[in-house]
């Protein structure tokens, strides 16, 4: 199923905005998605070299599970999600579309 979203578009006509659905292609979608996963991997790399750095820091016994946990808090609080990034994409197109 593609991914789209809604944005308003203002017209003369109405002071009302007009919701214009816009849809992403598969082969669109599909280049995010490769390129979310190459940074998130790359993301929860430096997020488990963070955590052990503040276990080592905190002078904290570092058992893997902690490291892991802790890890996980920072790459949900840092990672771009995918959801986002599309977005983005359907906002840049709708600009391109409506902007003129």
């Amino acid at each position: 199923m593609a991914f789209s979203k809604s944005f308003p578009r203002t017209t003369d006509k109405s002071a009302y905005p007009k919701w214009e659905e816009i849809f992403l292609t598969d082969k669109e979608e599909q280049e995010i998605e490769a390129k979310a996963r190459i940074i998130n991997n790359e993301l929860m790399k430096t997020c488990i070299e963070d955590a052990n750095n503040i276990f080592s820091d905190k002078n904290l016994k570092n058992y893997q599970t902690d490291i892991i946990r802790l890890a996980i808090a920072l790459f949900e609080k840092r990672a771009s999600h995918t959801v986002y990034q599309k977005e983005e994409k359907a906002k840049s197109k709708f600009d391109e579309l409506y902007s003129k």
